[in-house]
């Protein structure tokens, strides 16, 4: 990287920029680009979502694109069909629509005079998502991504399924699309707005329903996941993740599988861009992006494809908490690959414990609730909601308990488990935890994997299980990187439930193991940092006006009357003025989670969201609601939305329904 290559140049903000798809369609983008781009053509930078640009992401984004723009990009956030500012409807998530709009826009950006031909992709989540899928497509101008919090796996490793158990985010994540696609085009942008509104209302799919008839891994899950074919993506790859995220596994895998040239970075992050993410230490994100946009886009020599494959935060242990605003540690670099190549410790189950020799005769048979330690599946809304003291899960499951380490041990990738083991009834799952016990017994997660264990051989194909039938099933469960400080000990703690994280089997069972062992990837300690990244910087913060303070809370209760356990999740994430362009939004959601020890079939889940908007004298407010029951043969959905056009109901509509359950 050169100064005279790279020196700040002035530049212009446009909110709302028209680019018309082949079928008329018109999506909105907004856009930051240098003055002078028409003279000094300049590559384009492509962050695609549905999460509306105007104001769900308008304060990251603040943070983010005109830095880039500033050191010579033209940064261009669109607004997905169906959402935001944009026309159109969306009918569901990474569909083929979806992709081909952005082909169309790569195309679009490439071909304006302010441009010099080249793009990059770059997004979080979803957006981390379909950049890896748009490149796997191969559109000419696209050359490099940024991929960040993504997955390769659409069924094996999203928001919805896991191990073939049915994750609680399919309902979870179903209701946060539901209420914020509800949501209006800016009154301020679109003379149209309310007709595209009522019409995008009318059209807005239940997704949870959509998502829960696909129990398997069918075409429908293959569309879109990358792990199909690998060597379809030629761009360059920058992926990066956090261990305090949900999707901990894709990062190492791309590192591993990709044939195009990819890097990893993995730090200690929950579901934020690395700059302004938490727990601390944060990284100079911006810096790292820019070198590898340069790189690919500028052809500017920065040095990038010479950086180590795989860079990753390596955790000191730490008691256990809901929260963290730091994680002590050391970066480590892996210069070959990822983790495949490191060293596996091998440790036995048995009746004595872990790593103790003798015979292996448990039964699991965990209450329900077993799980209610487990923290959300996505920490992303900044509330206490990492995993707490597995004590009380440890109490309801078998648990291999390991000597006191004579040596700090450093875990890093995927530790693997094999288990011989029969069940009482055909269906069955089986949960697994590697914990880290410190010397007062309190207990921490270090990493878990789930089985639906009539999934045992094959994702697309689950076969019952027979009664009684010993089976080896083997699971891997998450990557990480965690040092376990000498004095320690490590425990794998084995259940049958984990509530609130997956639904439950529809029967009450018992798992009886006769054989396993944990095979954990340990790498040489690493005294100091092998790597060091330059500090975080971001662009000025977004100028808002707070009307209502953003909140959160979580709470476990028992009711002593039914027995029941509630779990509720309350997040009000305030209303707020955008003191640049005067549009007020806001909102609030609350989850609750509900299950009897005894019952299996006594599951509920139940989410309600309120979206807020006023513009001058037009107050706009959706509110929706879903909920979630099951017994032995089907699941039950039932779902509302209705909106408000100053305090008038506009739009009503009820959705019931019930869907066979698959050996799930």
């Amino acid at each position: 990287m050169t100064p005279a290559a790279n020196s700040l140049r002035d530049i212009e903000d446009l909110p709302d920029m028209g680019i018309k798809m082949s079928d008329g369609c018109r999506l909105s983008a907004r856009m930051w680009m240098p003055l002078d781009a028409k003279e000094d053509p300049v590559p384009a930078i492509l962050e695609y979502l549905p999460y509306r640009k105007r104001d769900g992401t308008a304060t990251r984004d603040a943070l983010t694109h005109p830095w880039f723009a500033k050191r010579g990009y033209a940064c261009v956030r669109v607004d997905m069909r169906g959402n935001g500012d944009s026309e159109g409807f969306m009918e569901d998530e990474y569909t083929q629509q979806e992709l081909d709009d952005a082909v169309e826009v790569i195309d679009w950006l490439a071909r304006q005079p302010w441009c010099n031909g080249s793009v990059g992709m770059m997004g979080i989540s979803w957006g981390g998502f379909n950049a890896l899928q748009v490149a796997a497509m191969q559109p000419d101008a696209l050359k490099a991504i940024i991929t960040l919090c993504s997955t390769a796996d659409r069924y094996a490793d999203d928001i919805h399924y896991k191990g073939g158990c049915l994750l609680n985010e399919n309902l979870g994540w179903g209701a946060t699309m539901w209420s914020y696609s509800s949501r209006a085009p800016d009154p301020a942008l679109r003379k149209d707005w309310r007709e595209i509104w009522e019409k995008r209302l009318e059209a807005e799919p239940f997704l949870p329903s959509v998502w829960l008839r696909h129990q398997t891994r069918d075409d429908y899950w293959r569309h879109g996941s990358v792990c199909e074919d690998f060597n379809a993506i030629s761009a360059a790859t920058l992926a990066i993740g956090g261990w305090g995220d949900s999707y901990k596994n894709t990062v190492p895998l791309l590192v591993e599988r990709l044939a195009a040239v990819t890097k990893g970075i993995v730090g200690p992050w929950v579901h934020k861009y690395p700059h302004f993410a938490v727990p601390e230490p944060r990284i100079g994100f911006l810096q790292e992006a820019l070198r590898w946009w340069d790189r690919w886009l500028k052809g500017i020599e920065t040095g990038v494809e010479n950086d180590p494959d795989y860079r990753a935060y390596l955790m000191d242990g730490v008691r256990p908490a809901r929260w963290y605003s730091e994680r002590p540690g050391r970066w480590i670099a892996e210069s070959n690959g990822a983790t495949a190549h490191i060293t596996p410790l091998k440790m036995t189950f048995s009746n004595l414990g872990l790593d103790k020799t003798g015979p292996l005769d448990q039964r699991v048979s965990s209450p329900q609730h077993c799980g209610m330690e487990s923290g959300e599946f996505c920490a992303i809304w900044l509330g206490p909601d990492m995993p707490g003291d597995q004590r009380a899960d440890d109490a309801l499951s078998v648990c291999f308990d390991g000597p006191g380490l004579t040596e700090d041990l450093d875990i890093v990738g995927a530790p693997r488990v094999r288990l011989s083991l029969s069940s009482d009834k055909p269906q069955a799952q089986v949960v697994v935890r590697l914990n880290h016990v410190h010397p007062d017994g309190a207990s921490t997660r270090i990493t878990y994997g789930v089985l639906n264990l009539t999934h045992r051989n094959d994702h697309a194909r689950p076969k019952a299980l027979a009664p009684g039938q010993t089976y080896e099933v083997t699971l891997d469960l998450d990557h990480i990187a965690y040092r376990v400080p000498k004095g320690h000990s490590l425990r794998v703690a084995i259940s049958n439930a984990y509530w609130p994280l997956i639904w439950p089997s529809p029967e009450v069972t018992e798992l009886h193991l006769s054989d396993g062992d944990i095979t954990i990837p340990v790498r040489p300690t690493a005294e100091t940092d092998e790597w060091l990244f330059a500090p975080a910087e971001s662009d000025a913060e977004r100028k808002l006006t707070t009307l209502r303070t953003a909140t959160n809370s979580r709470r476990i209760e028992t009711d002593m009357n039914t027995g029941l356990l509630h779990l509720t999740l309350e997040d009000d994430f305030g209303l707020a003025r955008d003191d640049e362009h005067g549009l007020i939004s806001g909102g609030s959601a609350s989850e609750s989670w509900s299950i009897h020890p005894d019952d299996p079939l006594s599951a509920r889940g139940e989410c309600t969201w309120v979206q807020e908007m006023v513009r001058g004298d037009v107050n706009l407010r959706t509110q929706t609601n879903c909920e979630m029951w099951s017994d032995r043969s089907d699941f039950h959905l039932r779902a509302s939305i209705m909106a408000y056009e100053n305090g008038k109901v506009i739009h009503s509509r009820q959705i019931e329904d019930t869907i066979p359950r698959e050996q799930v």
